[in-house]
């Protein structure tokens, strides 16, 4: 718009020309709204609260440099304590109060799918930071997310396994909507790879001992190696539950627990499990050369300076989250939801903290399991095996 239709449209309304010039300049400058549900306290914070950081940092820093299309973002969060029902009436607040332009959100299955439904109704992009297959499989329209799914991680864990010379397989899971999302993929992709579960049994997220579930693997015959599918404070247990029983069998958990948090839970009985999980934790094993290297190294550094608290694999997938969105705002030219939807469907060869990103309209994920690296805990810390 030129000064000329400008002083046309002062004189035409009775305003005066520097009234009109900072109308359109207010205007320009109104905040793009980041829509958040995380759960920052609670059972799931060790998801929520460095998830918060991330976005909070850089948001901060996004706007220091400019914003995006000019505009300054603005990060719109409340904390659903892990509670699904939460989580969704946050949501609805987004949407209809807030008015957000995009959410970046949901540290839980449950958070996320409950709050699905409102998100395809409204018609706003949806990016999650939950890891459940069933959030984008089958692909719903407004709704993606970062972190890996359960299936990509069992095909992962059996893979190593079977590697080993492991395939009769004794399993542990929560009953939570990962543990048990996680325990259904397992399943499939065992019986898909021609692998044995011999052993099954769970525990709620109330059990403060999982010693019975463990001596029914122990006490079941042929098994070669156990897997723990869960988050929370449950797999730490199970963990020290499993070294106070003395069993030597081959110990893996999900990526769930993939985090330095995990480790001071866990303690020594942590020793020698292994898990897939984010370069993140092992920056510097990554080779030379390695795309994600630079940004891996550098997230971890900012970060850790600005919060004085170890990186966290969760804290990447928010940072993976952010960034997604902002690479749709910019290749939209405009907030305009359906536009930024279709942004995030045709991203590719995005490299983020988590892996490579290649979405399209099949795949509202767009990792590999190659994505995930098999780490083992050594004298305390992770170790990248492959």
């Amino acid at each position: 718009m030129g000064m000329t239709i400008l002083r046309r449209m002062a004189a035409a309304t009775g305003i005066t020309l520097l009234a009109a010039v900072f109308t359109m300049s207010a205007h320009a400058a109104d905040p793009i709204k980041i829509g958040s549900f995380l759960s920052v306290t609670g059972p799931a914070s060790f998801l929520g609260d460095p998830e918060l950081k991330t976005l909070e940092m850089y948001v901060e820093q996004i706007n220091e440099n400019g914003g995006v299309l000019g505009r300054p973002l603005e990060l719109i969060h409340y904390d659903d304590q892990g509670n699904a029902s939460s989580a969704r009436s946050f949501a609805s607040r987004l949407i209809r109060s807030d008015r957000v332009d995009i959410i970046v959100g949901g540290s839980t299955t449950g958070a996320t799918m409950a709050s699905v439904p409102l998100v395809e109704q409204a018609g706003i992009p949806f990016i999650s930071l939950a890891g459940a297959v069933v959030i984008t499989d089958p692909v719903k329209k407004w709704v993606f997310k970062t972190p890996q799914s359960d299936r990509m991680a069992a095909e992962r864990i059996l893979e190593d396994m079977k590697d080993r010379g492991f395939t009769k397989i004794g399993l542990i899971s929560g009953t939570g909507g990962f543990g048990a999302s996680g325990r259904t993929q397992t399943l499939n992709v065992a019986k898909r790879m021609g692998m044995e579960i011999v052993a099954d049994v769970t525990y709620s997220g109330s059990d403060t001992d999982m010693t019975a579930q463990l001596t029914n693997i122990r006490n079941t015959k042929g098994v070669e190696a156990v897997l723990n599918f869960g988050f929370g404070q449950g797999p730490a247990i199970v963990t020290r539950n499993y070294d106070q029983l003395g069993m030597k069998l081959p110990f893996y958990q999900s990526h769930g627990v993939a985090s330095d948090s995990f480790l001071r839970l866990a303690g020594k009985a942590a020793e020698g499990l292994r898990l897939p999980g984010s370069p993140l934790l092992v920056p510097e094993s990554i080779p030379e050369g390695d795309p994600q290297k630079n940004i891996v190294r550098n997230y971890k550094a900012e970060y850790e300076a600005k919060w004085g608290q170890s990186v966290s694999t969760f804290g990447g997938y928010a940072y993976d989250g952010l960034m997604l969105a902002v690479n749709a705002l910019e290749a939209a030219g405009s907030t305009d939801k359906a536009a930024v939807r279709d942004a995030l469907e045709g991203i590719q060869g995005y490299v983020g903290v988590t892996g490579e990103f290649n979405m399209s309209p099949d795949d509202h994920n767009g990792l590999d399991p190659d994505s995930f690296r098999i780490l083992e805990v050594v004298n305390g810390g992770w170790v990248l095996i492959d």
